[in-house]
């Protein structure tokens, strides 16, 4: 039988940077901030990490992961699968970053350490073009929800987490990640052209054409 290092990991997986990609992540923080964990329980930011969540699947006897994938359904709506029904291989993407955590998983299969309990909380993104944007509308308006879905998944494991009554006095990630200070300090689409390219085009096109008019 397999050695855990932890009984239970609460995985946020995303790009902040990339509009509803950040889903995941920002919903592990919300987590963090409303409620306390009791012990075996870690929460992680797991980011655009890729290979190196590795150990952490491996090596952790609950999994809970929280992130945006694109089930083709309507902006915004979540939905829960549990241990096989998450894919752990498969011929299409499924978000941005999700090909190499279905490959994770395929490697703890073949290193026969694969999650013995495995839930993912999904929302169904917007949009995840806009580079530099935050979550849409539909999409933020999930993550409490997915907040509490999440501390029901972990009460039915034996891990109940208890609502706090003051402030956590630690952060999971950086302060200049968090929602607030990315909302407040992140530019105008328009001044951080962060639909840019139509814009470039067109200055270098007119510059051509300018060029050539003399």
């Amino acid at each position: 039988m397999a050695d855990f290092e932890t009984e239970v990991s609460v995985l946020g997986i995303g790009n902040v940077l990339w509009a509803d990609e950040g889903f995941g992540v920002r919903a592990v923080e919300a987590l963090h901030e409303a409620w306390e964990m009791p012990a075996g329980v870690e929460l992680v930011d797991g980011g655009t990490q890729g290979m190196m969540l590795l150990n952490r699947i491996e090596t952790s006897r609950c999994l809970l992961v929280l992130d945006a994938i694109d089930f083709g359904l309507a902006p915004g709506e979540l939905l829960v699968l549990r241990d096989r029904e998450v894919p752990n291989w498969a011929g299409t993407k499924m978000s941005l970053h999700q090909q190499s955590f279905q490959d994770l998983l395929a490697i703890a299969d073949l290193h026969e350490r694969f999650p013995p309990r495995l839930t993912l909380i999904g929302v169904q993104p917007q949009t995840m073009s806009d580079f530099g944007g935050s979550l849409t509308p539909p999409v933020r308006a999930r993550l409490a929800e997915a907040v509490e879905r999440a501390v029901a998944e972990l009460s039915a494991w034996g891990y109940a987490p208890r609502r706090r009554t003051a402030p956590a006095t630690e952060r999971l990630n950086d302060a200049a990640l968090s929602l607030v200070r990315y909302e407040g300090g992140r530019p105008s689409e328009d001044e951080a052209c962060r639909r840019g390219d139509a814009r470039f085009l067109g200055i270098r096109m007119a510059a051509q054409v300018a060029e050539e008019q003399r």
